[in-house]
């Protein structure tokens, strides 16, 4: 998964819910599922999201890794001031485990992403969250395509796409580079593009 900074951990199967949203800072609508709150980014999310970006799992985050609680604590204060970036809080304690992206591009079609915090993957607690933010772009914000960048070697966000009802729209070979290698040249990665429409996500 690509933000163009993008992939996951480990995504497990949740229940599919109808999530219950209210207005958050004038900016995103909150949405609460099961387990989750999604919500938009506070400075006091630093030491949460330092905690996943200081050492980025998966390549296409290594542009994102953060230094120190300095660096968490700008990087939170940015996301805070747009719906870009949303964070995915644990319902019962508002803690951050992780974030989803959501980019407009006109006129209604965005570029989506997740990443989640590795100590809490395999509990299917991205797909919850993805879905909750699916519904919320198709039914609030008027959305008529969704699509995501998909690493071929990312398996388990490509099945996290799956699971999503994304289909896969075709496959580019040497697309981005998120690292060099031993020869300093630069690593580029085949990426699939995975994409869902309203129509397909209400039938």
């Amino acid at each position: 998964m690509m933000d163009h900074s993008a992939s996951r951990a480990k995504f497990g199967l949740g229940r599919r819910m109808e999530p219950t949203a209210d207005t958050w800072n004038g900016l995103m609508h909150r949405i609460e599922t099961e387990r989750l709150r999604l919500r938009n980014f506070r400075k006091d999310d630093a030491p949460a999201l330092l905690a996943y970006l200081r050492e980025p799992t998966v390549r296409c985050f290594l542009s994102l890794q953060l230094a120190d609680l300095a660096a968490a604590e700008t990087e939170a204060t940015r996301r805070a001031s747009s719906d870009e970036h949303v964070a995915i809080a644990l319902r019962d304690s508002d803690l951050l485990i992780g974030d989803l992206f959501a980019t407009h591009e006109e006129p209604d079609t965005y570029s989506v992403g997740w990443n989640l915090n590795p100590d809490h993957s395999g509990a299917g607690l991205a797909l919850e969250a993805a879905r909750a933010l699916f519904a919320h772009l198709f039914a609030e914000k008027g959305a008529r395509r969704l699509y995501a960048y998909v690493e071929v070697d990312n398996v388990p966000s490509r099945r996290l796409c799956e699971k999503l009802g994304m289909r896969v729209e075709g496959t580019f070979l040497e697309f981005v580079t998120f690292t060099d290698g031993p020869d300093g040249r630069p690593i580029y990665e085949d990426t699939m593009q995975y994409a869902i429409l309203r129509r397909e996500w209400t039938r």
